[in-house]
């Protein structure tokens, strides 16, 4: 016997072999309670719809907001832009879900097309309209025209299957920081939106957490309703609680500022907002066409494009999915072109893309149903013709929802991150290409927003405005800089042996770069309706 006297510490016990063997890699996110093709009960697919209805009106509200009172609107213009943002994004998640790429992703408004879009109302052809009114139908139709023109890009990549072929040769390596930063290069949205009233953004993120993380770890037992309704449980309260803080009058001496990012009427829509109302085709007259801003809308479709790349992988593997096979991406993205023409004729003033944040829900609920996100697309349809009912929802105060985007855009940064399992973490070229993609992915957009705060204007800055776009746009999102270095070091570094080819993660992608090579392609990714005999896949 080892080890005398009265120490009484002996040798640790030798840990078994099994123990020190590294956790295996899964093709499919495991511990996911409902998977793309599994449906919950309809009570309760019903109220997660509803929830993912909530989470992306965030996005809906804040980019009206922003855009409207520019362009020469009030309260009743900046309702209906938020009805027909709504209509689209039901619409447009919808088509997805049945005939894209058929993930449980949520289409819905972009932050990519702002800057764009703002330089559209700053153009000097619309300077001299004294009438607001007309002013802003007059921007909002030179807006269409540049959509329209912008759908094209994505609709021909995607549907002649150019698309597919350059998704082939993204690997997991390559993959990781696009998928990260699709996540993690939205910090921007999270602390410092909620950090504008603290008071009841910092309960929100706590209640979120205590429901979601807690909760669930303290109560034992089969069902999962806290961590499930999470969002819909601390909203509801903190709301409450922001109300009664209004009415209290807690924020009678306080700045405008401050009013506006913590009172719970201060959105001026419901008032605004028409009872019943069906959002049509140009129901802000013809569009009007200008070359220049059509190539800056391109631009910022193609930045759309790539992020949204990164997010529906990051959809796939919190639905349980096996990998997105090329083809099925670029079936996707054609309808994400579709998508972006809908805006462009219906008049949303912005361009469509994957929601990040619904992609994160999926993994904060472990439900990856279709028929969940259908049923919440159903959702956006039915608010956006009730318009009052839609508006009150649309007047939950900013600082709540960035405190969801906190915990949604980690959980889909960390999606990219979980993409790593496949790849060989003790090769120097994986550690180069990961973290000079990353890091550079963080700084240069940090350097053109940051030029921008201070100057009014990007760091690229000529005499046209739409030439400046093309490239302070792409340049300002983390995920395009990351996934596009990431994408070329990985290609443009690679040696062609096996050993390089492991390294980078390809052999584990490799059954799922065609369609017909795994089985469970077949499974997640058929189109409904026996459509594959006349559209297959590849």
């Amino acid at each position: 016997m080892a080890g005398g006297g009265g120490g009484g510490g002996g040798p640790a016990p030798q840990p078994k072999q099994e123990e020190l063997q590294p956790h295996p890699v899964r093709d499919q996110l495991p511990n996911i309670s409902y998977c793309i093709t599994s449906p919950p009960p309809w009570p309760e697919a019903i109220l997660m719809g509803f929830q993912h209805y909530l989470v992306m009106l965030g996005t809906t509200v804040l980019i009206p907001s922003t855009l409207v009172p520019q362009m020469g609107g009030g309260n009743q213009e900046k309702a209906k832009m938020i009805q027909t943002l709504q209509f689209v994004a039901g619409l447009n998640t919808y088509l997805q879900t049945m005939f894209g790429t058929r993930l449980p992703a949520v289409i819905g408004g972009s932050y990519t097309y702002v800057p764009t879009t703002i330089s559209i109302i700053l153009a000097g052809r619309y300077s001299e309209i004294a009438d607001p009114g007309e002013k802003f139908e007059k921007i909002m139709r030179g807006t269409q025209g540049a959509l329209i023109v912008a759908s094209t890009l994505q609709i021909i990549l995607g549907f002649s299957g150019l698309w597919r072929n350059v998704a082939r040769f993204l690997s997991p390596l390559a993959a990781v920081p696009l998928v990260a930063l699709s996540g993690f290069g939205l910090y921007e949205l999270g602390f410092p939106v909620l950090a504008k009233c603290i008071e009841i953004g910092l309960p929100q993120i706590i209640l979120l957490l205590v429901f979601s993380q807690y909760i669930p770890h303290l109560v034992k037992g089969e069902g999962r309703v806290y961590d499930r309704f999470a969002v819909i449980f601390s909203v509801v309260i903190v709301w409450i609680y922001a109300h009664l803080l209004t009415v209290g009058g807690a924020y009678k001496n306080t700045g405008l500022k401050t009013q506006i990012s913590c009172r719970t009427d201060r959105a001026g829509i419901i008032g605004a907002a028409p009872w019943i109302r069906v959002p049509y085709p140009f129901q802000w007259g013809a569009p009007t066409f200008d070359a220049g801003e059509s190539f800056a809308m391109m631009a910022a479709s193609f930045v759309a494009l790539v992020e949204s790349t990164g997010a529906f992988l990051a959809v796939s593997r919190y639905a349980s999915a096996t990998p997105l096979p090329p083809s099925v991406l670029s079936r996707g993205v054609g309808w994400q072109g579709v998508g972006i023409l809908f805006s462009g004729v219906f008049g949303t003033g912005n361009g469509s893309s994957v929601s990040v944040e619904n992609a994160g829900l999926l993994a904060l609920t472990r439900v990856g149903s279709r028929r969940v996100v259908q049923i919440s697309a159903g959702f956006m349809i039915f608010f956006s013709i009730l318009g009052k009912f839609g508006a009150v929802f649309a007047s939950i105060p900013a600082p709540i929802i960035a405190a969801l985007y906190c915990v949604f855009f980690a959980y889909v940064g960390s999606a990219g991150l979980s993409l790593l399992q496949f790849c060989n973490l003790n090769s120097f070229r994986t550690k180069f290409i990961m973290g000079f993609s990353i890091f550079m992915g963080l700084s240069i957009p940090q350097y053109f927003n940051e030029y921008t705060d201070v100057n009014g204007y990007g760091p690229v800055h000529t005499g046209a405005r739409w030439f400046n776009d093309m490239i302070n746009v792409p340049f300002s999102s983390g995920a395009f800089v990351a996934g596009v270095l990431a994408m070329f070091l990985d290609v443009s570094l690679d040696k062609k042996d096996s050993t390089t080819r492991k390294d980078r993660g390809m052999h584990w992608w490799d059954r799922f770069r065609s369609y017909k090579t795994d089985t469970r392609s077949e499974e997640f990714y058929r189109l409904p309706l026996n459509l594959n005999k006349f559209f297959p896949s590849v």
